[in-house]
């Protein structure tokens, strides 16, 4: 999955964990002045997935990569969980708008593409013992 050296895998991810916190920080607007908490939420988040561009473009690591993938699920747990009628965050249902279906799936996506990198990194150590052994 190279492109003139470059492997295109890094950028997906680093793009969907970006493009998911800025959509998160565009919801600010609308949510801060009637819901504060989940203004600050929104912040957080926004920040948060938008900071994780630079593990994944500096390729600091599987430590890191599971960090993001676990973030990552908690955030779109929370998500399900306040859909919930009668769920223990809000006490009622959410509703499901068409901007938070978008980032779930670029939330998603980030989680598929990190765990294939993952996958990807391992398996390419594993050749590297096995070529050094052979050697």
């Amino acid at each position: 999955m190279n492109i003139g050296g470059i492997n295109i895998l890094y950028y997906g991810a680093a793009a969907t964990t970006a493009i998911a916190g800025i959509l998160h920080l565009s919801l600010v607007p609308n949510v801060i002045g009637r819901n504060p908490n989940s203004g600050i939420f929104f912040i957080i988040s926004g920040i948060a997935q938008i900071f994780w561009v630079i593990p994944m473009l500096k390729r600091w690591g599987r430590i890191w990569y599971f960090l993001g993938i676990g973030g990552t699920i908690i955030l779109i747990i929370m998500w399900v969980i306040t859909r919930v009628p009668g769920n223990p965050i809000t006490g009622r249902g959410g509703p499901i708008g068409e901007m938070a279906i978008v980032i779930e799936i670029f939330q998603i996506a980030y989680i598929i593409i990190t765990a294939i990198i993952i996958l990807k990194e391992r398996r390419g150590h594993i050749k590297e013992i096995v070529k050094g052994k052979a050697e």
